[in-house]
């Protein structure tokens, strides 16, 4: 239990990659935001609280840009109390819930709700809201209220927003008042009653397909939205290769065009299904391995800007049916560190840092949360503390979440978050 008001993590190696920092350095912690970082040593352990971060990175506390928190209307699936400590227990400091909630998060009173202190939120909460009412896709909502009230973003989430007009008139008032538009890129008339990617497995389980078209073409379209109204395009979930491929050409166009990507997306495919394992039901759904080694190249590359988790967590109940019936979604905060370092590090060699940057400094960027994603001195005191190299073995039946519909359970991951911080307090320490 932490008795002062500051906090001393030494003996660590520090990376944070918004300042280029990588080196063996001691960081301070003082009333929520970083006092000092030092050279390893050279700050006095007295008066503080001290984390002994040996052998551990120490980074900028992990964002998550794309939660699904379940509150209000679902509890019996998700609280944000409960979502919250599994994304502590997964190194994230702040995370950004859809607003697929019941009722839909439209309003400026629902956005306050979800961050009102009764909640008992262990990490920072930053809503995105609805962009039409009843994410309907018909009218705008208050996008100015939605703001003030403390929404980061706007999107529809599952219910994309398919209306060329009304995409152009969100793209050009989110404008307006500096908001992202968060785009879940899917022509629903292409999708319908579709479960699973559309290839050969599909057609073995005899399960109606859904072509990476139906991805490729919203976002191509909306990349000419973006070029017509100036708007600000994120890409929420990105999976197929030829929508990674516009995502592409619009930054080498210089159009304000970001996205993100799964661990789920570049750890599975299609082939995961198996059987009719409900588990590995999602939207978009996994692709074929060469949309997966294409996600990868993308993640290595810089085109994909940050990795997110799409947690979205369902009873037993609702995934225990048939495979067409059942729900889509899987939980993910408590695993996505250990995916990220035993799938890109390990396996692909992706730089440590490169990851740092896709979970901290670009989700920051991308959603506005000035004086996060860093640990410049004067940030707020956000930490996630890692071992970069331990091995383990994720339980559903162990996490924090109140669902347990995860794809990767008994699975080995490298990686393990020993320590969370939340504005200078410890939220989550590995026991």
């Amino acid at each position: 239990m932490q008795s002062k008001n500051s906090l001393l993590i030494r003996d660590g190696r520090l990376l944070d990659p918004a300042q280029k920092l990588d080196g063996n350095f001691d960081l301070l912690l003082r009333d929520g935001k970083v006092a000092e970082v030092a050279p390893r040593g050279s700050i006095a352990a007295t008066g503080h609280d001290v984390l002994d971060a040996s052998g551990m990175i120490v980074a900028p506390g992990f964002i998550d840009i794309h939660v699904h928190l379940r509150e209000p209307g679902q509890s019996n699936k998700e609280t944000i109390a409960t979502g919250t400590m599994a994304a502590a227990a997964g190194g994230f400091t702040s995370v950004c819930p859809m607003p697929n909630t019941a009722p839909i998060n439209d309003t400026a009173a629902i956005t306050r709700w979800m961050q009102d202190p009764e909640r008992q939120a262990h990490v920072g909460v930053f809503p995105i809201a609805a962009a039409t009412i009843g994410s309907r896709g018909e009218r705008l909502t208050d996008f100015s209220a939605l703001k003030r009230a403390g929404a980061v973003a706007v999107s529809d989430d599952g219910r994309p927003i398919l209306g060329h007009d009304i995409m152009r008139d969100a793209l050009s008032a989110a404008a307006k008042v500096g908001l992202p538009v968060v785009q879940h890129a899917e022509d629903t008339n292409l999708t319908k009653e579709a479960s699973m990617n559309s290839g050969p497995h599909a057609f073995r389980l005899g399960l109606r397909g859904w072509p990476n078209e139906a991805e490729t073409s919203i976002v191509e379209r909306d990349i000419e939205l973006v070029n017509t109204t100036g708007g600000r395009l994120h890409v929420a979930h990105l999976s197929a290769a030829g929508a990674l491929q516009a995502v592409r050409h619009a930054k080498s166009l210089g159009l304000p065009v970001t996205c993100e990507v799964t661990p789920h997306h570049f750890a599975l495919t299609d082939e995961d299904v198996g059987e009719y394992r409900t588990n590995y039901k999602m939207n978009p759904p996994l692709r074929s391995e060469e949309d997966r080694t294409a996600l990868l190249e993308g993640l290595a590359d810089g085109t994909v800007d940050c990795i997110a988790t799409d947690h979205a967590p369902h009873t037993q109940n609702e995934k225990n049916a048939e495979f067409d019936r059942a729900p889509f979604g899987i939980t993910g905060l408590e695993t996505a560190l250990g995916l990220c370092l035993a799938i890109l590090h390990s396996k692909h060699k992706v730089p440590i840092v490169r990851i740092i940057e896709l979970l901290t400094t670009n989700p920051a960027r991308i959603m506005g949360l000035e004086g996060r994603g860093t640990l410049a001195r004067g940030s707020y005191a956000d930490v996630t503390v890692f071992h970069p190299t331990k091995k383990w073995t994720y339980r559903a039946d162990e996490t924090f979440s109140k669902s347990r519909n995860s794809p990767f359970d008994g699975w080995k991951m490298e990686g393990k978050v020993t320590a969370t911080v939340v504005a200078g307090k410890i939220a989550y320490r590995k026991k």
